[in-house]
């Protein structure tokens, strides 16, 4: 049984100087994305901007969607994140990829062009149909949220 699921996604570069993503590894969850930029650009502190990717793409169905991340080694480092913490393309947006960030951190962060600064991860879409109730049903856990499970310890499994 082959439990790895495979789809042809569609790319086309919409700017001449476009890289098209690329995985870092064989194992890589996410595709790195590149700044598409004619010139070096500053992310002040606590600024927010759109970065060009160059390119778009055409996912395969209603039931695959293409999801925004941050780079890790942006994020720990320098606190350059996207802006609204994950970014989301539907089946049905054809656009330029574009990429909020934000700098979190206390530095200017200069991104250049070309630069690997995102990634892109293809997952499937549950479609899922709303049915409004009274009734949730019960579980242990109930209606405790933040933090009611409890703070996990290091080292415990």
């Amino acid at each position: 049984m082959n439990i790895f699921l495979t789809k042809e996604i569609k790319i086309k570069r919409v700017r001449e100087n476009a890289v098209p993503p690329t995985r870092a590894s064989s194992g890589a969850a996410g595709y790195d994305l590149y700044a598409c930029l004619d010139a070096p650009v500053e992310i002040k502190p606590r600024d927010l901007c759109k970065i060009p990717t160059g390119i778009a793409i055409a996912l395969p169905d209603k039931y695959t969607v293409a999801l925004l991340f941050a780079r890790s080694s942006l994020g720990v480092k320098h606190g350059i994140a996207p802006s609204n913490a994950v970014g989301v393309i539907d089946s049905d947006y054809r656009g330029e990829i574009m990429v909020g960030l934000c700098n979190t951190g206390n530095e200017p962060y200069v991104l250049s062009p070309g630069e690997r600064f995102a990634q892109l991860v293809f997952l499937p879409v549950c479609d899922g149909i709303l049915k409004e109730t009274d009734d949730l049903g019960e579980t242990e856990r109930g209606t405790a949220g933040f933090g009611s499970t409890g703070k996990s310890e290091i080292g415990s499994f």
